[in-house]
């Protein structure tokens, strides 16, 4: 199976402070991948340093699209995103005076040509480009189930339906690997139950492939196709479910001698 992305020897120093060691990480075309372990094992200093909003120290991360391997060292966050690579965040960050509806057209400015001149000039172009950034977002905001309050303010959403519109702002780029940071966290049970669905969902419909950080290890466990175990800015164990789940290091680091020891 072709991998999407590839992470390779990836490490990321704060000064004398080694955040992360040597780490790999793949994807594969369609795969669920969860990253997990204790808080400060280095999970979202390594959504950070793969989306670009940190430069890695070493190592390489490798995005592949068709028979390109294009390599997103150095590249700022907007080009990983252009590039196919969309991420969501561990706190929400919408823009909380926008609409529903426009927090979603946000995402689509990755996907748009129309320049400052068209804006201002509102061209047939410019207008028709419009127009089908508003069908692509509601038909979006459809999948997520907050159609109806498209009109509302950002703020004005309960925690859980914001965060589902912070997945639709991130599905808005049309990405190729989507990367949710503790999209459950927050969440009541039935929360969490409708947002595991809501993944799985995205992930048939749209051929995606996604990597999440996530602490419910009920979810984790559920929907995963593989696991990798982060401690201490090192990866100490990757498989599946099963293979984690009794995993004599991931017991003792993270899962404890609980339900799923």
């Amino acid at each position: 199976m072709k991998p999407v992305l590839e992470v390779k020897g990836l490490s990321k120093n704060f000064g004398g402070l080694r955040a992360l060691n040597d780490v790999d990480l793949t994807i594969h075309q369609g795969e669920i991948v969860a990253l997990i372990g204790p808080n400060g094992a280095g999970k979202t200093t390594f959504f950070n340093c793969i989306t670009g909003i940190y430069v890695p120290t070493e190592g390489s991360v490798t995005l592949h699209k068709g028979e390109q391997a294009i390599v997103l060292n150095g590249k700022k966050p907007h080009e990983v995103t252009a590039l196919g690579m969309a991420r969501t965040f561990q706190n929400i960050r919408l823009f909380p005076d926008m609409t529903v509806l426009e927090n979603v057209m946000v995402g689509r400015h990755c996907r748009t040509k129309a320049g400052i001149i068209g804006a201002l000039l509102r061209d047939p172009i410019t207008r028709a480009e419009t127009q089908d950034s508003i069908d692509k977002s509601y038909a979006l905001l459809e999948s997520v189930n907050l159609h109806e309050v498209y009109h509302e303010t950002a703020r004005n959403l309960s925690y859980g339906a914001q965060r589902r519109l912070e997945i639709a702002r991130a599905m808005a780029t049309e990405p190729q690997v989507l990367l949710l940071d503790e999209p459950a966290a927050g969440m009541n049970p039935q929360e969490t139950r409708e947002l595991e669905g809501l993944v799985q969902q995205i992930r048939e419909q749209n051929e995606l492939s996604i990597l999440l950080i996530e602490h419910d290890m009920g979810m984790v466990m559920s929907m995963s196709d593989r696991i990798y175990v982060m401690e201490y800015g090192s990866r100490i164990a990757a498989g599946t479910p099963a293979e984690i789940r009794s995993n004599p290091q991931v017991i003792k680091a993270y899962l404890g001698e609980g339900d799923y020891a």
